[in-house]
C-alpha cells in the first residue's frame, strides 16, 4: 500500500473526455448493466416477498424471517466467500452465482404461481440465495479495477445506476404486483439474474495479473488463506480503522436511523410523506454518486468523511420534529453524503490493496460494516421505549459528526493518499514461481 499523488483526473473538458474514453469500454458497459439489473431485481424482492406472504395468511413476523434467512447466511459467509473467490476463477463463481439464484427465485415463482407457499420452503430458498449472494459479493469490488482504468468514475457510475435502481424497483415491484402477482415479480427477479448471468459471460476480461504466491500455495489450507487475509486487512491502518469506526456507525446512526424514521413520520404525517422522504434520500443517493464521478479530491477518505457530515441532517431533521418539505431536504443531503462517502470508500479498497488478496480484503469489509446494523436495529426499539425515539434520533445525528470526528482523527484515514492506478500483485517470494489464476 503505497500512496502518490493524483495523476490525471482535471476538471477540465478535456480532463472530462478522458475519464469517459477511459470508463465507457464495452467491458465496463456490460459490468455496468449486470450490476443495475440485478440491483433492480434486488429491490424488487422486499415487495414480492410482504405481499406474496401477507397474501397466504402470514404475518410481518414470516416476512420477517425469510429476509432474515438471505441476510443471516449472506453475512455468516461472505468472509469465506472471499477465500474461495482469491483461490479460483472470480467472474465464473459470479455466473455460477447468478444461475443459483436464477434457479431459486424461478422456483420461488413457481411455488408462488402455484399458490403453494410453505414458509419453511420460502426460507430455504433465502438461505441458498445468501449462500449465493455470498460467493457473488467479493467480485463485485475485484472486478472493478480489471474492467476501468478510472476506477473512481466507475464506481460512481455504479453507484448512480444502482441508486436509481433503489428508487424504481419498490415501485415496478408494486405496479407488478398489482397487475400481476406476487408470482409474477419473482419471475421477473428471476430474469435479472439471467442478464446478470450473461452480461458476465460476454466480458473479455484482460488476462489476471500473475498471483505472487509461491507454488504450491494453491494446495495450501483454506484456513491458511483466511488467516492470512485476516493478516493483509489488519495491515492497514486506514482500514481496519475505518471498519471499527464503521461498526459504532451503525449501531448509534444507522441502525436505529431506518426504522425510527419510519414509525416517527408514519405516525405524524401519515405513508405519503414516509414515501416522499424515502424518495428524497434515493434522490441524494444519485447526487452523490454524480459529485462522485467529476470530483477528484487527493485524500478520497478525507473528502468522504468530510461528506458524512451530512448524514446527521436526516435523523436529526425527523428528531427535532421539522416540517416535510426540511425533513426531505435533510435526507436528500444525508443520501448524497452518504452516497459519496461510499464511491470514495470503494476506489480507496479498490486502489489500495493488491489484487491477489482483493477478494478476501473486500469480504472482511463488508462483513465487518454489516456485522453491527443488527445489533443497532435490535436496540432501537428499547432504546425509543426508554428514551423517546425523538430523543435517539437527536443522539444519531450528533453520533453522526463524533463518527466523521473519530475517522478524521485517525492520520492513517485521514492523510490517505489517492491512487488512480491499482496495484500490482505483490511480489513473488525469492525463488519461487508466479501462478496466475485461470479466467
Amino acid at each position: 500500500m503505497g500512496g502518490s499523488a493524483a495523476k490525471g483526473g482535471g476538471s477540465g473538458a478535456c480532463g472530462e473526455r478522458e475519464t469517459g474514453r477511459r470508463l465507457w469500454s464495452r467491458n465496463f458497459g456490460l459490468f455496468f448493466l449486470a450490476r443495475a439489473v440485478a440491483r433492480l431485481g434486488d429491490t424488487m424482492l422486499p415487495v414480492a416477498l410482504a405481499a406474496g406472504l401477507l397474501q397466504h395468511g402470514y404475518g410481518a413476523g414470516a416476512v420477517g424471517l425469510a429476509m432474515a434467512a438471505t441476510a443471516a447466511t449472506f453475512a455468516g459467509l461472505v468472509v469465506f466467500a472471499g477465500v474461495i473467490a482469491d483461490r479460483f476463477a472470480t467472474r465464473t463463481l459470479m455466473i455460477w452465482a447468478d444461475i443459483v439464484r436464477l434457479g431459486t427465485q424461478a422456483l420461488a415463482a413457481a411455488l408462488f404461481l402455484a399458490d403453494h407457499v410453505v414458509l419453511w420452503e420460502i426460507c430455504a430458498i433465502g438461505l441458498v440465495n445468501g449462500a449465493a449472494g455470498a460467493l457473488f459479493q467479493p467480485g463485485v469490488a475485484s472486478m472493478v479495477p480489471r474492467l476501468a482504468t478510472d476506477v473512481q468514475g466507475a464506481n460512481g457510475a455504479i453507484r448512480v445506476a444502482e441508486s436509481v435502481a433503489q428508487l424504481a424497483g419498490p415501485a415496478v415491484a408494486g405496479l407488478l404486483v398489482g397487475f400481476a402477482t406476487p408470482g409474477g415479480v419473482f419471475a421477473a427477479h428471476a430474469a435479472t439474474y439471467a442478464v446478470s448471468a450473461v452480461c458476465l459471460v460476454l466480458l473479455r476480461l484482460p488476462p489476471p495479473a500473475p498471483d505472487s504466491r509461491p507454488a504450491g500455495h494453491a494446495t495450501a489450507g483454506f484456513r491458511a488463506d483466511l488467516v492470512e487475509g485476516w493478516h493483509e486487512f489488519r495491515s492497514r491502518t486506514w482500514l481496519w480503522g475505518v471498519i471499527a469506526v464503521w461498526c459504532l456507525y451503525m449501531i448509534a446512526v444507522w441502525g436505529p436511523t431506518g426504522p425510527l424514521v419510519a414509525v416517527e413520520v408514519v405516525e405524524e404525517h401519515g405513508p405519503r410523506a414516509y414515501g416522499l422522504v424515502n424518495s428524497a434520500l434515493g434522490a441524494g443517493t444519485v447526487v452523490g454518486g454524480l459529485l462522485a464521478l467529476r470530483l477528484r479530491p487527493r485524500r478520497m477518505l478525507r473528502a468522504g468523511a468530510l461528506a458524512l457530515t451530512g448524514f446527521a441532517a436526516f435523523p436529526l431533521s425527523v428528531g427535532l420534529g421539522l416540517s416535510v418539505p426540511l425533513m426531505a431536504a435533510g435526507s436528500a443531503i444525508a443520501g448524497a453524503g452518504l452516497s459519496f462517502w461510499g464511491v470514495m470508500w470503494a476506489t480507496s479498497v479498490q486502489t489500495q490493496v493488491s489484487p491477489d488478496v482483493l477478494n478476501r480484503i473486500h469480504a472482511y469489509d463488508v462483513a465487518g460494516s454489516l456485522a453491527m446494523m443488527p445489533v443497532g436495529q435490535a436496540l432501537a426499539g428499547p432504546a425509543a421505549a426508554a428514551l423517546g425515539a425523538e430523543h435517539v434520533l437527536i443522539v444519531s445525528g450528533v453520533t453522526s459528526c463524533v463518527v466523521v470526528a473519530m475517522l478524521l482523527a485517525v492520520p492513517a484515514i485521514r492523510g490517505l493518499v489517492r491512487v488512480d492506478t491499482p496495484p500490482g500483485p505483490r511480489a513473488p517470494a525469492p525463488g519461487t514461481a508466479a501462478l496466475a489464476r485461470p479466467e
